[in-house]
């Protein structure tokens, strides 16, 4: 490797995509191709930094497998950044494992770390937590050791574990000043604003508090019954009951919640679940059988009792029950909670990493954007969303999050 391409990576690697580009940009062999990608993703041109990846990929020899294998690693990240969640995972896992094999632990590390972020966008927690658990930290340049905390930042907040989120951001912080890259000093703190932000608003016994991540953890582990308006479950006892698929179930959850201890009449069960004005005989019919359905879900966490206008939920002596609602409730907060981390997204990424189909998201876009709180560029395949201005609580508890436990 000859000292231009030498000096390149390193200013690459201090953050200086200019300095690289001042030394190779008029080359097109390979290695300088692929570097020109790298400073170019640095500059934000993602586009051309992906052609430039593609031309050094097909530029190598074919029994140049390593150096192949980092550009599939670099394309990955790039895919990553953009948001293309849809890129195959499988590439870079073969790719992972041709480093692995030539002795490159380094870029084998990385394309590990790599993987972990993509499935914790995609709210994939377990599978994320043991891509980390293979990885050695010590092998990540530092950068990259700021962007491994996050990531365990990131599985520590959406499971609502502020305290081992708050350690994992202070040690980010500390390897990205030690990294010395500003960007990436401003991403971690970015992070920590967030973390500081209100979680979610708490409605009991008719009064609502804004709660941050941590007293939201305090909550949950508290003997109060919490129907959670966030992720549509209702939590007691270290249980999780989910309601995701129920919405009429859901409906009823949260109407009894907000009210308790006071009991709720039958027609407003059945404006809140059912949207009908008047309980005719009908409706009254149907709400008998979905409390029903809900009393055997909530059993024995809570009761349904019948009063003389309607239901009320009824626990053991010395509990309470609450509901955890959206800071701001708004609709379609969870595009805009995943919009809120300030990259632009396609509505595929959106759909994947919601797990729901791209015509739901799109209708979801459709209706943001005339309400002026979303705005794209691009067309076809190359339409990109994002949100004028950053969400004012851009609350972890809307992230996906596979829910597990009960």
């Amino acid at each position: 490797m000859d000292a231009l391409i030498t000096a390149a990576g390193r200013a690459l690697a201090a953050g200086d995509p200019l300095g690289a580009l001042n030394r190779i940009a008029l080359r097109s062999d390979a290695p300088a191709l692929a570097l020109r990608g790298i400073a170019m993703a640095q500059l934000g041109d993602l586009d051309i930094a992906k052609a430039l990846l593609r031309r050094a990929g097909r530029a190598f020899s074919p029994r140049e497998h390593r150096a192949r294998a980092r550009c599939v690693v670099a394309e990955a990240e790039i895919a990553l950044v953009s948001r293309d969640l849809g890129w195959p995972e499988k590439a870079l896992e073969r790719a992972r494992r041709m480093l692995s094999r030539h002795g490159d632990t380094v870029n084998a590390a990385y394309a590990r770390y790599l993987s972990a972020r993509h499935l914790l966008l995609i709210g994939r927690l377990d599978e994320a937590e043991r891509e980390l658990g293979a990885l050695d930290p010590g092998l990540l340049p530092l950068q990259a050791q700021a962007g491994y905390e996050m990531v365990v930042a990131g599985i520590a907040m959406r499971r609502v574990e502020a305290g081992k989120a708050r350690a994992a951001l202070e040690r980010a912080a500390a390897a990205a000043v030690q990294a010395g890259i500003p960007a990436l000093v401003s991403e971690v703190d970015a992070a920590r604003r967030a973390l500081a932000a209100p979680a979610a608003r708490l409605i009991a016994k008719g009064r609502e508090e804004l709660l941050q991540l941590d007293q939201v953890e305090a909550l949950f582990a508290s003997d109060t019954v919490v129907v959670d308006a966030c992720r549509y479950v209702v939590r007691s006892a270290g249980e999780t009951i989910r309601l995701g698929t129920r919405p009429v179930l859901f409906a009823l959850a949260r109407t009894l919640a907000e009210a308790w201890p006071r009991d709720v009449s039958r027609e407003n069960l059945v404006a809140r679940a059912f949207g009908g004005k008047v309980a005719d005989e009908s409706h009254r019919a149907r709400l008998r059988v979905e409390i029903g359905r809900l009393r055997a879900l909530l059993r024995p966490h809570a009761k349904l009792r019948a009063t003389k206008d309607g239901f009320v939920l009824t626990i053991a002596s010395g509990r309470d029950v609450a509901l955890l609602a959206q800071p701001v409730e708004d609709s379609h907060a969870d595009v805009l909670a995943l919009l809120g981390d300030g990259e632009a997204w396609s509505s595929a990424a959106l759909a994947l990493a919601l797990g729901v189909s791209s015509r739901t998201v799109q209708r979801a876009l459709e209706r943001l954007r005339e309400e002026g709180k979303v705005r794209s560029f691009g067309r076809g395949r190359a339409c990109r969303w994002v949100v004028p201005t950053l969400p004012g609580f851009p609350t972890n508890l809307l992230l996906p999050a596979k829910i597990t436990g009960g």
